[in-house]
């Protein structure tokens, strides 16, 4: 449990983390690194996808993003003098397998064995994500995610990468965010592959979670050591009023976007009520024999990332997402494209997501309540905002105010008897946002694209010294 102190000095008593509480921040890989061509990397999804007009904002690309391969170093400097003790970040498996199976690319394997090594060397605890969405193109021609056969050339690739890596890195991450990379990718057309196949984005969704279940078994027949994370990203879902259509609303939405994977990983089985509702686009036969148990297989800690709530109606006249995208989309919610999403009159980030800190105490009270004794780790939580570079310091209270209230909200999980080991925020650094190009920011650090001049925002000092006493002072600073 955690206490309340005074700092002598202060009438403002210290919000402390128990010993050992992971204070980390996050990236992934195609956001950051860059050097897309470089050292035999071959192409990704992203890579084709950013070059067919009208799917990224602006037609930017991430061929250079913020060069974290070539300047990997001064950034690790950088998490050491803010003090985080771990850093997460996901592997390229293009860089390191260029046509997803068959034959490795070492050039890409030791890249990542500098970076590990140099975090390691500066203290700082690597957190390695699998999979962040940059699934190799010839795996896409060959039918990408709603093919069952990409699910085991992700387990191959895993064992692979952990051989490499095994025996400097302990922490594992395997698929991050699979709603994203299933819905988003293969139904509503707004991150590559870009396809608009409702059908195919619920087979994505499944072999996704196959993919997670088999590099569990992976990576535990090679070290059972490993401790090994499972990703989903989680939404407080509240219906827009107690009108039965608003009620239908959110059980439907709250179905797919939470329960249809939390069930899946961590009860192995998926929610009859939703399977009813996605019958209505395709038929389930793509669960074979065996296939629940091999995605339950136990992990070690679930990694939740977080950033807004949904507030939904059965009614027309809102949204048919949480928020606009930048370009044309069809909808990621297969089965139930006519719920609305609608505002709950909060304050939005610069991506129009609403800011909800309780949203966060809700779904980790609610994860530990309905699926008990798994720990937790907050592996993303963050906000975009329009931060205005001013003498050469960017004052982003509005960020430091927004990971404040969230940190808060962790720290009242953790009283609520939540186990909760760790914060990431998300991202350490600006980089490229996906669809929006280089238009919206959420890093602790500023980054100049021209001249690639790294400048750590307020909220990054503010955090740096929020790691230094381990907590937060007393009320919202």
């Amino acid at each position: 449990m955690t206490t309340q102190e005074t700092q002598p000095g202060t009438d403002a008593p210290t919000l402390t983390f128990p010993p050992g509480f992971v204070w980390g921040a996050a990236t992934s890989a195609y956001q950051i690194e860059g050097a897309t061509t470089a050292d035999g990397r071959g192409t990704s999804i992203w890579d084709t996808f950013v070059r067919r007009p009208g799917r990224v904002l602006n037609g930017e690309n991430a061929d250079v993003a913020i060069d974290h391969y070539h300047r990997y170093r001064d950034d690790v400097a950088m998490m050491a003098e803010l003090g985080l003790t771990a850093y997460r970040f996901s592997v390229s498996w293009p860089r390191i397998m260029p046509d997803g199976a068959g034959a490795v690319n070492q050039a890409g394997l030791d890249f990542y064995r500098r970076l590990v090594d140099e975090l390691l060397a500066h203290g700082v605890d690597p957190y390695l994500t699998l999979y962040h969405w940059d699934l190799p193109q010839a795996l896409e021609d060959a039918g990408g995610w709603p093919a069952r056969d990409t699910a085991k050339r992700f387990a191959d690739f895993a064992a692979r990468v952990h051989q490499a890596l095994g025996d400097r890195v302990r922490d594992w991450s395997t698929v991050n965010e699979p709603w994203c990379a299933a819905f988003l990718g293969y139904a509503s057309g707004e991150h590559a592959p870009g396809r608009r196949e409702p059908a195919a984005s619920i087979r994505a969704a499944h072999h996704l979670n196959l993919a997670h279940g088999l590099s569990v078994q992976a990576l535990r027949a090679q070290d059972p050591g490993s401790r090994i994370g499972g990703s989903v990203n989680l939404y407080a879902v509240t219906p827009a009023t107690g009108a039965p259509a608003d009620l239908e609303a959110a059980r439907r939405i709250d179905g797919l976007q939470n329960r249809f994977f939390l069930d899946a990983l961590l009860k192995g089985a998926y929610p009859e009520d939703v399977l009813a509702d996605l019958s209505a686009v395709t038929e389930i036969d793509f669960i074979r024999d065996g296939d629940m148990e091999t995605i339950s297989t136990p992990f070690d800690t679930l990694m939740v990332n977080y950033y807004s709530r949904f507030t939904v109606s059965g009614a027309a006249g809102g949204s048919s997402s949480a928020a606009a995208a930048p370009t044309g989309t069809g909808s990621p919610w297969p089965g139930s494209e006519h719920v609305s999403f609608v505002s709950g009159g909060r304050p939005v980030t610069s991506m129009g997501w609403e800011i909800d800190d309780l949203g966060l105490y809700e779904v980790l009270q609610r994860v530990a309540t309905d699926y008990p004794g798994i720990p937790l780790i907050v592996a993303e939580n963050g906000a975009a905002f329009d931060d205005v570079l001013d003498g050469g310091e960017i004052d982003d209270q509005d960020r430091l105010a927004f990971i404040d209230s969230h940190l808060r909200a962790c720290h009242a999980a953790i009283e609520a008897g939540v186990p909760l080991q760790g914060y990431f925020a998300w991202s350490l650094m600006d980089n490229f946002e996906w669809a929006w190009g280089y238009g919206k920011r959420f890093g602790l650090v500023y980054v100049d694209y021209p001249t690639q001049r790294r400048t750590p925002k307020a909220s990054a000092h503010w955090y740096a010294g929020t790691i230094r006493r381990g907590g937060l002072r007393g009320p919202a600073e």
